[in-house]
């Protein structure tokens, strides 16, 4: 038996699927590493961030991110970690120079989903999000409120991993044949750093909640 509502799954569906297909910090890290890794890093990215958005809906769903989101000073300090992380990166795409194309990827896969992994769990919006939006299709009257989080929570996980993925890919294509310029790779580097800086910026000016 479905631990959800058909009706509520029904409407979560489409509310669901509007906010993937919004641009966000998720979709612009998966465009970013697309950019320098080409398609594997950016899926790789994408499965990152998909595991870190499950993670948090199941820490929503047993009463941690609330925990958090009640503590100002913890979420101060996840979202500082998250600044600090991304401009690393930043820096890390200004220093990686041209991007080889002989020798495969200059970001494997592997650290692709590392990096997407620990962008998203040091993300406190997202925390906040999952807190504000997913509540209002739990319904404790039909059954145990994690096994409905957790349902959410794949949906929402598959969503993402749909359309950034998408997303990803096409950067991807498009960095890997971009890359046989010297010029264009530098340009890639210094597009791909400017991402990581105005996620890092709009993290460290993000209104506590």
């Amino acid at each position: 038996m479905i631990p959800v509502d058909p009706l509520t799954l029904l409407a979560f569906i489409p509310a669901g699927l509007a906010l993937n297909l919004t641009p966000g910090a998720d979709m612009m890290f998966c465009l970013a590493q697309g950019l320098r890794g080409g398609p594997r890093a950016a899926l790789a990215a994408d499965a990152g961030i998909a595991l870190g958005a499950f993670f948090h809906t199941a820490a929503a769903g047993i009463g941690l991110s609330a925990l958090v989101a009640a503590e100002p000073v913890l979420l101060d300090v996840i979202r500082w970690v998250g600044v600090a992380y991304l401009l690393w990166l930043a820096v890390g795409a200004l220093r990686s120079g041209p991007v080889p194309t002989a020798a495969g990827p200059a970001l494997s896969p592997a650290r692709a989903f590392r990096q997407a992994l620990l962008v998203n769990l040091t993300n406190p919006k997202v925390i906040l999000f999952v807190l504000a939006f997913l509540p209002q299709f739990v319904d404790p009257e039909h059954g145990p409120i994690l096994p409905q989080f957790l349902v959410f929570g794949v949906l929402l996980a598959l969503g993402g991993l749909v359309v950034n993925g998408l997303v990803g890919v096409f950067a991807g294509s498009l960095g890997r044949r971009l890359a046989q310029s010297p010029r264009f790779a530098r340009g890639l580097g210094w597009a791909t750093a400017g991402v990581f800086t105005a996620l890092a910026a709009r993290l460290a000016l993000m209104e506590r909640s």
